[in-house]
Protein backbone atom coordinates (compact mmCIF):
# COMPACT_ATOMS: atom_id res chain seq x y z
CA UNK A 1 0.00 0.00 0.00
CA UNK A 2 2.85 2.32 1.29
CA UNK A 3 4.26 1.67 -2.77
CA UNK A 4 0.52 2.55 -4.41
CA UNK A 5 0.93 5.74 -2.17
CA UNK A 6 4.05 6.65 -3.88
CA UNK A 7 3.15 5.47 -7.35
CA UNK A 8 -0.51 6.61 -7.62
CA UNK A 9 -0.70 9.91 -9.78
CA UNK A 10 -2.06 12.63 -8.02
CA UNK A 11 -5.12 13.11 -9.87
CA UNK A 12 -7.07 10.70 -11.81
CA UNK A 13 -10.02 12.89 -12.62
CA UNK A 14 -9.33 11.96 -16.70
CA UNK A 15 -10.11 8.40 -15.44
CA UNK A 16 -13.54 8.98 -14.29
CA UNK A 17 -16.57 8.04 -16.91
CA UNK A 18 -18.58 10.84 -18.43
CA UNK A 19 -21.53 11.58 -15.87
CA UNK A 20 -20.29 9.50 -12.20
CA UNK A 21 -19.07 12.60 -10.93
CA UNK A 22 -23.14 14.08 -11.72
CA UNK A 23 -24.66 10.70 -10.82
CA UNK A 24 -23.11 10.73 -7.15
CA UNK A 25 -23.94 14.48 -6.97
CA UNK A 26 -27.38 13.91 -8.03
CA UNK A 27 -27.84 10.65 -5.20
CA UNK A 28 -26.10 11.93 -2.37
CA UNK A 29 -28.33 14.84 -2.49
CA UNK A 30 -31.36 11.92 -1.70
CA UNK A 31 -29.68 10.33 1.52
CA UNK A 32 -33.79 8.86 2.49
CA UNK A 33 -33.38 7.31 -0.53
CA UNK A 34 -29.67 6.11 -1.57
CA UNK A 35 -26.48 5.32 0.67
CA UNK A 36 -23.43 5.14 -1.52
CA UNK A 37 -21.23 2.40 -0.72
CA UNK A 38 -17.83 1.13 -2.88
CA UNK A 39 -18.02 -2.54 -3.72
CA UNK A 40 -14.42 -3.21 -5.31
CA UNK A 41 -11.63 -5.85 -4.90
CA UNK A 42 -9.29 -3.45 -4.47
CA UNK A 43 -7.38 -3.37 -0.72
CA UNK A 44 -9.76 -0.50 0.83
CA UNK A 45 -6.95 2.02 1.19
CA UNK A 46 -5.98 1.64 -2.37
CA UNK A 47 -9.45 2.05 -3.39
CA UNK A 48 -10.29 5.14 -1.01
CA UNK A 49 -6.68 6.62 -2.97
CA UNK A 50 -7.89 6.06 -5.88
CA UNK A 51 -11.26 7.67 -5.49
CA UNK A 52 -9.36 10.78 -3.81
CA UNK A 53 -7.17 11.16 -6.65
CA UNK A 54 -10.15 10.79 -8.86
CA UNK A 55 -12.00 13.68 -7.21
CA UNK A 56 -15.21 11.51 -5.79
CA UNK A 57 -13.86 9.99 -2.81
CA UNK A 58 -15.83 12.37 -0.34
CA UNK A 59 -18.97 10.33 -1.84
CA UNK A 60 -18.17 7.26 0.04
CA UNK A 61 -18.30 7.17 3.62
CA UNK A 62 -15.25 6.08 5.96
CA UNK A 63 -16.83 2.47 7.45
CA UNK A 64 -18.97 2.17 4.55
CA UNK A 65 -18.67 -0.35 1.86
CA UNK A 66 -17.00 -3.88 0.93
CA UNK A 67 -13.39 -4.26 -0.31
CA UNK A 68 -10.96 -6.65 -1.10
CA UNK A 69 -9.30 -6.36 2.32
CA UNK A 70 -12.22 -7.97 3.83
CA UNK A 71 -12.83 -10.96 1.92
CA UNK A 72 -10.93 -12.77 -0.98
CA UNK A 73 -14.35 -13.64 -1.95
CA UNK A 74 -15.74 -11.06 -3.94
CA UNK A 75 -19.13 -11.95 -3.76
CA UNK A 76 -19.20 -11.72 -0.58
CA UNK A 77 -18.46 -7.76 -0.40
CA UNK A 78 -22.33 -7.09 -1.12
CA UNK A 79 -23.42 -8.14 2.05
CA UNK A 80 -20.43 -6.60 3.99
CA UNK A 81 -21.57 -3.35 2.70
CA UNK A 82 -25.00 -3.79 3.71
CA UNK A 83 -24.16 -4.70 6.72
CA UNK A 84 -21.93 -1.64 7.58
CA UNK A 85 -24.77 0.39 5.84
CA UNK A 86 -27.02 -0.43 8.81
CA UNK A 87 -28.09 -3.50 7.17
CA UNK A 88 -29.80 -1.63 4.24
CA UNK A 89 -32.06 -4.45 2.90
CA UNK A 90 -31.37 -6.05 0.15
CA UNK A 91 -34.37 -5.50 -1.99
CA UNK A 92 -33.29 -1.83 -1.98
CA UNK A 93 -29.61 -2.65 -3.20
CA UNK A 94 -28.65 -2.13 -6.29
CA UNK A 95 -24.93 -2.74 -7.39
CA UNK A 96 -23.28 -0.82 -10.75
CA UNK A 97 -20.56 -2.40 -12.91
CA UNK A 98 -19.43 -2.53 -15.88
CA UNK A 99 -18.00 -5.96 -16.32
CA UNK A 100 -19.52 -10.04 -15.62
CA UNK A 101 -17.84 -10.06 -12.30
CA UNK A 102 -19.86 -7.47 -10.72
CA UNK A 103 -23.05 -9.17 -12.23
CA UNK A 104 -21.70 -12.04 -10.66
CA UNK A 105 -20.40 -10.86 -7.55
CA UNK A 106 -24.20 -8.95 -6.82
CA UNK A 107 -26.17 -12.34 -7.48
CA UNK A 108 -24.21 -14.14 -5.08
CA UNK A 109 -26.13 -11.63 -2.44
CA UNK A 110 -29.11 -11.61 -4.32
CA UNK A 111 -29.52 -7.91 -5.23
CA UNK A 112 -30.03 -6.24 -8.47
CA UNK A 113 -27.30 -5.09 -10.41
CA UNK A 114 -27.23 -2.13 -13.29
CA UNK A 115 -24.47 -2.90 -15.76
CA UNK A 116 -23.00 0.30 -17.67
CA UNK A 117 -21.75 -1.09 -21.06
CA UNK A 118 -18.83 1.87 -21.44
CA UNK A 119 -15.95 -0.53 -20.24
CA UNK A 120 -14.22 -3.21 -21.95
CA UNK A 121 -17.31 -4.93 -22.29
CA UNK A 122 -19.99 -4.55 -24.70
CA UNK A 123 -24.05 -4.88 -24.06
CA UNK A 124 -24.39 -8.72 -25.16
CA UNK A 125 -21.25 -10.04 -22.46
CA UNK A 126 -23.41 -7.98 -19.61
CA UNK A 127 -26.69 -9.57 -20.70
CA UNK A 128 -27.21 -11.04 -17.17
CA UNK A 129 -27.80 -7.94 -14.95
CA UNK A 130 -31.18 -6.61 -14.90
CA UNK A 131 -30.84 -3.57 -16.79
CA UNK A 132 -27.94 -2.71 -19.60
CA UNK A 133 -27.26 1.05 -20.09
CA UNK A 134 -25.28 2.81 -21.99
CA UNK A 135 -23.49 5.33 -20.14
CA UNK A 136 -24.02 5.38 -15.97
CA UNK A 137 -26.46 8.82 -16.22
CA UNK A 138 -28.93 6.29 -18.18
CA UNK A 139 -28.90 4.49 -14.24
CA UNK A 140 -30.93 7.52 -12.64
CA UNK A 141 -34.36 6.58 -13.71
CA UNK A 142 -33.85 2.92 -13.11
CA UNK A 143 -32.71 3.11 -9.58
CA UNK A 144 -35.58 6.15 -8.94
CA UNK A 145 -37.67 3.12 -9.67
CA UNK A 146 -36.01 0.56 -8.16
CA UNK A 147 -35.99 2.97 -4.79
CA UNK A 148 -39.63 3.24 -4.78
CA UNK A 149 -40.58 0.38 -6.01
Amino acid sequence: MAAYESLCPPDLSTFVAPGVADVLEALAREPECYRLALVTGNLEPVARRKLASAGIGHHFAAGQGGFGSDSESRGELPAIARARAGDWPRERTVVIGDTPRDIACARVDNVRVIAVATGPFPPAALAEADAVVDGVRAALPLLAGFATG
